[in-house]
Parts: structure tokens; C-alpha cells; sequence
């Protein structure tokens, strides 16, 4: 059942189709511009191409690898026109990614091994956190999963109050506190509560942290060291959500929390308002860390898992 759930189907393209619209036709524009008067790939192109890919938000390190790959094929081929160019980079980044990816799923299905599956959710206030926690409970129930949320973001006011409308809208529980409560304790609950009903995953919220305040950073460590007390894996899955729409902004967050906790997961929200959806091509180059989830909207089923392929397809119009 859940295979045929994350199939790609013509609806899923086309909602990638159109969140991706603003990200595509900024980027078609620049290249036009690049090779506008040429009719091979030659060195102003590269340097054009350079300047597409560096104000798109896709990063200076791998704009550069891309470059690397585009000069190694045309040298390869010998002769390749700039009519050929969307092809070619359509070919390379989804190689350049594919080098890159080490993601073990790509669906919403829980190996029998690793129930409760544990994600606990982190990221700066305003990234879309909440919400993606809800997305991803109604993709893992639609999936088959029982599902369980924990509230451990008690320090922003109404933070479990919202957590609570996710929960109701999907149809699953929320174990929450007293605002002000210890969060690792929160954790706590919700994972044992997760295991007593044998529920196959808890999606624990964790309070918007600002990525330059160690303390706040130590609380995350606090916090995964409990629910460990409950299933000794946990977290198998330590989600960073970051917002699209801040372009190299987001570099900058996913790099404080790389670095302060054990990020093995990143969701990218908010890229259908953005022509800054290049970021999902650097961040996911630049990290060694797989993008498991895209924002495309504010519609339940908007989130979408990642598919290199079908992302970069999109994004040249193919």
C-alpha cells in the first residue's frame, strides 16, 4: 500500500512543477542571458554560468564542482552547443547529487527493527517546523503507520496549542506539558507513551533554537539522551527543517546545527514562494547530508519526499 502511495504520480510533478516555477524561471533567464551570442560552451559561458549559479543560491563550492563537470564533458565531447546546455546540466547536477546521496528510504514506510521510529525536529523559529511536523505525521499515517507527537518546544507561547491542531486535523495524539516544563522530559513521555501503545513512529518538536546560543544547543543533547533511556536507537532520525526562502541563510543555519547535534536528516521548506530553490541543490552537495523532504505549499500533502531526479528535471523544465 505505501509503495503505491510514493509512487511519483502526475499529481506529485506537477506540484513540483509549480513550486519550483519562480526557482526555474529566474534560473532559465539567467542562462539565456549567459549564452546569448554564443553557439558553443566556451569559457564566457563557464563564467556566465558561474554568476547563474553563485546569485541562484546554489553556493560557490558546488557551482564550482558543476563547472568542473561541464568543462570535463565538453572537453570529453568534444563539441557541445549552448543548445545542448540544459541537457548537460540537467545530467551533471542530478550525477553531482546522486554522488552525494546516502539516503536509506525513500518512502514513508518504518523497517519492523526500528519501531517506534524516533525523529526529533529541530531548527530556528519560523522555518515552517511545526507544520512540517504535521505533514510528515499525516504521510507516515497515510502510510499505514500509527503515529505518536511529542510537544517539547515548551518555550514558545501556544507552541503545543499548534502542535495540538496538527494533531486533531491528522488524527493522532499529542503528549504535551505544562508550558515552561522541562522538554527532555516531555521527550521522555511521548516516546514511552509511543512504545506502551506499540505506535511505529514519535515526531518529537523541539523549541526554535537560535543556532549561535549554546545552551540552547546543550538542551538537544539533553534531550536525546533521555529518550534513549526509552528505546536505546533513538533518535534514529534527527531532522533539521530549514527555509528555502532565505538562501544562503539557510547555509549558515544548517551549518551551527551540523555542528552542534547529530544532524542526519534536512526538510527544505517554503521553496514554492522562492526563486531561491537552488539552495536545495548546494545544501545537499555541501552537506553529505540528504535532503528527505521539500515544502512545496501550505496543502497537507505539499511535502514531498526528495527525489533528486524528479527535482532537477523540474527545475529545467524537462
Amino acid at each position: 500500500m505505501a509503495f503505491f502511495k510514493n509512487l511519483f504520480s502526475r499529481e506529485k510533478k506537477e506540484t513540483l512543477d509549480k513550486g519550483l516555477n519562480k526557482t526555474k524561471e529566474g534560473i532559465f533567464a539567467k542562462i539565456t542571458r549567459a549564452v546569448a551570442g554564443k553557439s558553443k560552451i566556451d569559457d564566457d559561458v563557464l563564467d556566465n554560468l558561474e554568476e547563474v549559479f553563485v546569485t541562484s543560491d546554489v553556493g560557490v563550492d558546488t557551482t564550482l564542482k558543476i563547472l568542473d563537470r561541464i568543462q570535463e564533458r565538453v572537453a570529453r565531447d568534444k563539441y557541445v552547443g549552448t543548445s545542448e546546455l540544459n541537457e548537460l546540466l540537467c545530467d551533471e547536477i542530478t550525477q553531482l547529487l546522486a554522488d552525494n546521496d546516502n539516503a536509506d528510504r525513500d518512502d514513508f514506510t518504518v523497517p519492523d527493527d526500528k519501531k517506534p521510529y524516533v525523529i526529533m525536529v529541530v531548527g530556528v523559529n519560523g522555518v515552517g517546523k511545526t507544520t512540517t511536523i504535521g505533514k510528515l505525521a499525516y504521510q507516515y499515517k497515510e502510510a499505514g503507520n500509527k503515529v505518536v507527537l511529542g510537544a517539547a518546544d515548551t518555550y514558545r507561547a501556544a507552541a503545543d496549542e499548534q502542535l495540538e491542531i496538527w494533531g486533531k486535523r491528522v488524527g493522532v495524539p499529542v503528549i504535551k506539558h505544562n508550558m515552561g516544563t522541562d522538554p527532555a522530559s516531555v521527550a521522555y513521555d511521548a516516546v514511552a507513551s509511543a512504545k506502551a501503545q506499540g505506535a511505529d513512529v514519535v515526531i518529537i518538536d523541539t523549541a526554535g533554537r537560535l543556532h549561535n546560543n549554546i545552551g540552547l544547543m546543550n538542551q538537544l543533547t539533553k534531550i536525546k539522551n533521555v529518550m534513549k533511556k526509552v528505546v536505546d536507537t533513538a533518535p534514529n532520525e534527527i531532522l533539521l527543517v530549514l527555509d528555502g526562502s532565505t538562501g544562503q541563510n539557510a547555509f549558515e543555519q544548517a551549518k551551527q546545527f551540523v555542528a552542534a547535534t547529530e544532524v542526519n536528516a534536512l526538510a527544505i521548506t517554503k521553496l514554492d514562494g522562492t526563486a531561491k530553490g537552488g539552495v536545495v541543490i548546494g545544501i545537499s552537495d555541501q552537506f553529505q547530508i540528504p535532503v528527505k523532504y521539500i515544502g512545496l505549499g501550505e496543502g497537507i500533502t505539499d511535502l514531498q519526499i526528495f527525489r533528486k531526479e524528479e527535482f532537477v528535471k523540474s527545475l529545467f523544465g524537462k
